[in-house]
Formats: C-alpha cells, sequence, structure tokens
C-alpha cells in the first residue's frame, strides 16, 4: 500500500492539505496517508498522529514558551516517519517546521520529499532556500514569482496555481449574504464586520483587544454595526469568549464567535479586520472588503525590519504590487486609525476600489486544479521511486 506522510502545521495549511489528499484518491484509491494536521485532513481522511495545535504558536516569544509542545511535536512526527516508512513526504508550509523536519526526512529516511505551500523565503530569511535546496525534491508553489525565484536554486520547482481558486469555484452559486448570516445565527440587520485575529495563541493575545478596541470607535459611527469573530479551530473557545467578555464594553458590542467557519463568514461579511496571512488572499476572492492590521512582540518585529525584503505583507497587495489594502502593523496599529481606514470600506469609492482590485488579484491566481496538479506531481515522484 502506498503511504504518504504530511505535515501541515497551521489551519490553512490544513485545508491544503485536505484538497490534495482528496486529488490523490483519486489518482491512487488505496493510498494510506498519515501526518500532523487539524479536522481538514481528518476529514479528507488522514490519520491525523498529532495535531497542529501543538504548532499554534507565532514570532520568537511564542516559540520559546511552546518549546515543549513543539519538542513533543517533533519526536512524534520523527516517529510516524520511522514506523510507517511513507513512499512520500508532503510538507505543506509552516517554515519553521518543516525546513528542519525536511532534513530529518533526509538523514532517517529514503523517501522524497514534496513541498506544497512553500515558505515566504523570498520575503524573509532567504538564506532557507540552501537548506531547502538540499532537503527537498521537488516544490509545488501558487504564485508565478515563486517559481521564478525558486528557480534559481536549483531544485525542480512547479507553479500549480492557488488552491483557494479551486475552493471558490466548488462552492457554485453563492448564498445571499441575509442567507448565509441566517446559516450562520448572525443578525441580518445591519453592517456585519468580521473579525479574524489569527489562528495562533499569540496572535489573539495581540490582536483581539485591539480589533475590539477599533470595533467600540466603529459602532460609535454606525450604531448597528455587527461584529463577529471568525474562531480558528486550532484556538480554545472558552479562553477567546474570556477575553472578549473582559473588553470594558463587551455588552454594548454583543460580539458573536463562529468556530471553523472563517470562508463563510468572510463571504456574507461587510468588511473585515484581519491579521497578515492567507486569509487576506480569501477576502480578495470573496469579495470583502479589508484593513489589514497586526502587531509582533520587539524581538521579532526588529529581526523583520532588518530581514525583511518586500514592500507589503498583505498577500492582495504582494499579488498586485500595490497598496490596494491598508496595512496598519505595528505602531500604526492603534483602534481610531484601524476604525478610519475601515468605515469607508462599508460604502462609496474607497470600498469600490478594493472590490475592483479583488478582480485584478483573481485574475493573478490562475486556473482552477491547483490541488489536482499538485497531486499529479506527488504521483510521478511516488511512480519514479516505485521504478
Amino acid at each position: 500500500m502506498t503511504t504518504l506522510l504530511l505535515v501541515a502545521g497551521d489551519v490553512s495549511g490544513d485545508h491544503h492539505a485536505a484538497d490534495f489528499v482528496r486529488a490523490f484518491k483519486r489518482l491512487r484509491p488505496g493510498t494510506r496517508f498519515v501526518g500532523m494536521g487539524g479536522a481538514a485532513m481528518e476529514g479528507a481522511g488522514v490519520e491525523v498522529t498529532v495535531s497542529q495545535r501543538a504548532l499554534a504558536v507565532g514570532g520568537f516569544s511564542g516559540l520559546v514558551s511552546s518549546a515543549g509542545s513543539i519538542f513533543r511535536a517533533w519526536r512524534e512526527m520523527s516517529a510516524t516517519l520511522s514506523t510507517r516508512r511513507p513512499d512520500l513526504v508532503v510538507l505543506v508550509d509552516s517554515g519553521g517546521f518543516n525546513i528542519p523536519f525536511a532534513g530529518r526526512v533526509k538523514r532517517v529516511s529514503n523517501a522524497p520529499v514534496l513541498y506544497y505551500v512553500t515558505p515566504q523565503v523570498w520575503a524573509w530569511r532567504s538564506g532557507r532556500i540552501r537548506r531547502l535546496a538540499r532537503r527537498v525534491d521537488r516544490l509545488a508553489v501558487l504564485f508565478p514569482f515563486e517559481r521564478d525565484f525558486y528557480a534559481r536554486s536549483g531544485v525542480r520547482v512547479d507553479c500549480v496555481g492557488h488552491p483557494l481558486v479551486d475552493r471558490l469555484e466548488s462552492q457554485g452559486r453563492k448564498a445571499s449574504k441575509d442567507e448565509a448570516r441566517r446559516e450562520l445565527g448572525l443578525d441580518v440587520n445591519g453592517p456585519l464586520i468580521a473579525l479574524l485575529p489569527g489562528s495562533r495563541r499569540n496572535e489573539i493575545r495581540q490582536h483581539l483587544s485591539l480589533q475590539l478596541a477599533a470595533a467600540d470607535r466603529i459602532l460609535k459611527q454606525v450604531p448597528d454595526a455587527k461584529f463577529v469573530v471568525a474562531l480558528a479551530p486550532s484556538l480554545d473557545r472558552h479562553r477567546v469568549e474570556s477575553l472578549i467578555t473582559s473588553h470594558p464594553n463587551s455588552d454594548r458590542l454583543a460580539i458573536a464567535v463562529v468556530e471553523d467557519r472563517a470562508w463563510s463568514i468572510l463571504g456574507c461579511a461587510d468588511a473585515a479586520l484581519l491579521k497578515p496571512g492567507t486569509a487576506t488572499l480569501e477576502a480578495a476572492l470573496l469579495g470583502c472588503p479589508m484593513v489589514v492590521m497586526g502587531r509582533v512582540g520587539r524581538l521579532t518585529a526588529a529581526i523583520l525590519r532588518r530581514n525583511l525584503k518586500i514592500a507589503h505583507l498583505a498577500l492582495p497587495n504582494l499579488v498586485l504590487d500595490d497598496s490596494l489594502v491598508p496595512e496598519l502593523l505595528q505602531a500604526d496599529a492603534q483602534p481610531e486609525r484601524i476604525a478610519a481606514e475601515l468605515l469607508p470600506l462599508l460604502s462609496g469609492p474607497a470600498r469600490d476600489r478594493q472590490l475592483k482590485g479583488f478582480d485584478r488579484v483573481r485574475c493573478q491566481l490562475g486556473d482552477p486544479g491547483a490541488s489536482s496538479r499538485a497531486a499529479r506531481i506527488a504521483e510521478a515522484m511516488v511512480v519514479d521511486r516505485e521504478a
């Protein structure tokens, strides 16, 4: 029996890996899948031996405080690698864990390694590309500029397009915003603003209180505004709800919390506050105007300032090389400024400008079928190993 070991350390990677698994099953129905992931991978038929919750941290201070759980995840994944003897290892995003783990695979296994949804070494710490080239057999990247960047490394690289396009195509007829809100148990009256603080524990600490403070300012200008927190499945609901209820104006804000439905929430929201990451691209594809905001610890910020090689962090801005979406980061991430940038997105020229820009973003992401193209690359690697 063919065995694939997958490692996806965050929520977006979990969904991308699940789509990949379903596509690979169509090529090799009897394949066994094991590895690190979450609910989406389990739903696709992966035996999840390590929960991705162990890696639900970010930044250097978060890594230090969670060193024990990360070490246990490493040990358990190493054991899975040794006992399951995979025919192929597929790494999905999460470069902080997966680049070292690729080295582990090369030391103790003869399984080839495919890196699907590669880490953003083109953005910072570009020295990692040399380690990738030594440890990985093939790369499947999402953006054409990534293919051009990695082509210089000597490792074989293919651009498969973005799997979010597949999800957009597969949803078919889009329900009205009112229908979608009712399905989620949300109020259909008044503008709805989505709050996406992140999928890692330290991101909740850094972002949620800031987003709630911005919501206070928005509500003063738009008294019928409603707010919903899109809760990532990697986070503890009770802890997030406790942070919300401890906010001084939580009763007046009446924040709803909906778990593991970020895609649906962005599809029916009028605007969103969210941190840099895959969700910014999801919002663009779903036509949800946004303000991107975020803070990291001082040490992480200092390292990023020294090493960051790109002008934008929001993916729509990066894809277009344009300041389409406001980015309020570090000292600029103040409740008043966040509210001031979001309010014009509820109606008028600023909203229209973003929506037109999102059409341009969609055109840059390639045709549907990214998961299938990545699965065909993986199958070819298995066939080569069997030959």
